[in-house]
């Protein structure tokens, strides 16, 4: 081969493999660490919230025997990948994950962390960075362990940094869009100061946070992997913009020059914390006088000043108010004004949420669409909602649908579901302290994905006491009559939706005292995949049967909004219309099958 073939030959080569690896997704969790600073990288995060209430969940009174029992402990359903993904849709670019490491520790002095939670934390951390969203995680109050350090110090500092370095150790292979923060609020003792009665004490209170501080970064920069140039975030004094600003608070020594500052904001707490009055305080309803909002901008001018300007990068780790007795418009304000105050500054704001707040774990979007574009707006982020990649829905009212012969209500299917939605009322007449019940969607036939056999399966389901909302996946496993998990698909046309069992502190056993109430049930179904047109297949599942004349009877009413190619299969009659006329030839489609 002479010279100028081997140029073309290189040349044509290298514009294949340019064309294979643009096309290749990226994969934020690959072992990569940029030439960017801490103050880049906190820049490029935008606006955050919070993962609370769920990993960090933590009580003697869990039954320990489960991360799953500990992750739904404080109210979350078990976390997804869609939960996650739908973060990132909602316009955050860093999700902070709390962790309580110690749930299922064994008790033996060793500290080692439970391999099983550790796995768990991990898939959870791989969800959201394959997202593209920045992850951060913590030791964060985990049974408040970390409040013995002034009377226990060398053991408290043992257990410290032996959780850290198995931490470290489990991650050192992981990206810079992973962020290791010390501590949550804890570091700060009042038992040693007061900052309200005077100075005593105080030196010595800020002395052992820096020296917990110091020690965090000296265990991250010597764990080996990436862990050496990780970006790290130091928690401040109680997290308070006040004491982490005090001369006494000292950022640690880090060779590797990365470190950033967590501050959280919560004040006024009358306002921020308090929903009903207190022995320290009135709990106050509204906010946005003209005072409240120049300390807000004072004390974030004071952060800038301390940190920012000094090249330090800061992120509010946490900021929000409840709703509870609180005015909407004043609510929308302060978070708001927060986000625009810290963001305007250089600095990462972080929402503080959890399961029942800003964002819906269950529908897998923020509540407030309202509030969602604002904070966005202030980020210049976008927003994406879930019927943008073709997802569809349908949505049916119980009072809409038949029942069987044993009272379920029967749910017509038309394509593979993702998930269900149901919305319900659960209620107790003899008004028990505890109630609870269960319940499933059942399937007359499912088809296992190598057609060895098909078989009756259902997805079944717990309710409880003020629950609203019940929530199932579908991921392509069913359970068959020999409890074996198989992989298959739905092979009816409906299923049946069955209210199994309940019991209550009064009936234990069950009783007539609890009723459930189902008001709806919303279907999430997959994206619909372009194909060749295949005429009557309204679903596009690649069967014609007769779930294709309630998906188009739902389409020609309204009830669903069909995409392009499912109005393709449906216009038989190739007049670009969905009419009466393409449901009769598709009935005839069916009888002449």
């Amino acid at each position: 081969m002479n010279l100028k073939k081997m140029t073309s030959f290189m040349t044509s080569l290298v514009m294949i493999v340019i064309c294979v690896l643009s096309s290749v997704p990226v994969s934020y969790a690959e072992g990569n660490m940029r030439d960017i600073t801490t103050m880049q990288l906190v820049s490029d995060m935008g606006i955050g919230i919070n993962l609370g209430n769920t990993l960090e969940a933590c009580g003697d009174w869990i039954d320990g025997k489960s991360v799953t029992s500990y992750e739904t402990a404080w109210g979350s359903p078990v976390i997804t990948k869609e939960m996650i993904q739908g973060y990132k849709d909602a316009g955050f670019g860093v999700l902070r994950i709390p962790v309580a490491w110690s749930n299922m520790m064994a008790q033996d002095g060793n500290y080692e962390i439970n391999k099983e939670f550790m796995s768990r934390v991990t898939q959870v951390v791989d969800w959201t960075i394959d997202a593209g969203l920045y992850a951060v995680i913590n030791i964060h109050w985990d049974n408040g362990w970390v409040n013995k350090f002034p009377e226990n110090k060398e053991e408290s500092m043992k257990r410290y940094t032996k959780m850290w370095s198995q931490i470290c150790d489990n991650f050192k292979d992981y990206s810079d869009y992973l962020m290791f923060e010390s501590q949550n609020e804890e570091l700060g003792w009042e038992k040693l100061w007061n900052r309200w009665a005077g100075t005593q004490g105080k030196t010595e209170s800020y002395a052992i946070v820096n020296e917990i501080n110091q020690e965090f970064v000296d265990v991250v920069r010597n764990s080996g992997g990436n862990n050496d140039k990780r970006h790290l975030l130091i928690s401040g004094y109680n997290t308070g913009i006040d004491v982490t600003c005090d001369p006494l608070f000292v950022m640690p020594d880090d060779p590797a020059g990365r470190c950033a500052i967590s501050v959280h904001y919560y004040s006024p707490s009358t306002f921020a914390i308090l929903e009903e009055d207190a022995d320290w305080g009135k709990a106050q309803s509204t906010w946005g006088t003209d005072k409240e909002i120049s300390d807000l901008n004072n004390d974030m001018n004071m952060m800038k000043s301390a940190f920012v300007d000094k090249g330090i990068p800061v992120i509010i780790g946490e900021y929000g108010c409840p709703t509870k007795n609180k005015e909407p418009e004043s609510v929308m304000k302060f978070i708001t004004s927060v986000c625009k105050a810290a963001y305007s500054r250089n600095m990462c704001p972080v929402l503080w949420d959890t399961p029942g707040g800003r964002y819906d774990r269950i529908e897998c979007r923020m509540t407030d669409t309202e509030l969602n574009k604002a904070l966005c707006d202030i980020a210049g982020s976008t927003i994406k909602n879930p019927e943008d990649d073709g997802t569809r829905t349908v949505t049916y009212q119980m009072n809409e649908l038949k029942k069987s012969e044993d009272g379920g209500y029967i749910i017509p299917i038309s394509g593979d579901i993702q998930k269900a939605i149901i919305n319900l009322k659960v209620s107790s007449s003899e008004n028990s302290g505890w109630y609870c019940g269960g319940g499933g969607l059942t399937f007359s036939s499912v088809k296992a994905v190598d057609s060895s056999k098909t078989f009756w399966s259902s997805k079944n389901f717990n309710y409880d006491a003020g629950k609203e909302k019940i929530l199932i996946n579908f991921d392509g496993t069913f359970t068959d009559g020999e409890e074996n998990v198989i992989e298959a698909k739905i092979n009816c046309d409906n299923a049946e939706l069955v209210d199994y069992w309940h019991s209550s502190e009064k009936n234990p056993n069950g009783g007539d005292d609890v009723s459930v109430e189902f008001n709806s049930i919303t279907l999430y179904y997959s994206a619909v995949k372009t194909s060749d047109i295949l005429s009557g297949d309204t679903d596009c599942n690649g069967i014609v049967n007769s779930a294709d004349v309630i998906c188009m009877i739902h389409g020609m009413v309204g009830k669903t909004e069909l995409v392009e190619n499912q109005l393709k299969n449906a216009d038989i009659n190739n007049d670009s219309r969905l009419t009466v006329v393409d449901l009769i030839l598709l009935k005839n489609l069916l009888l002449n099958s």
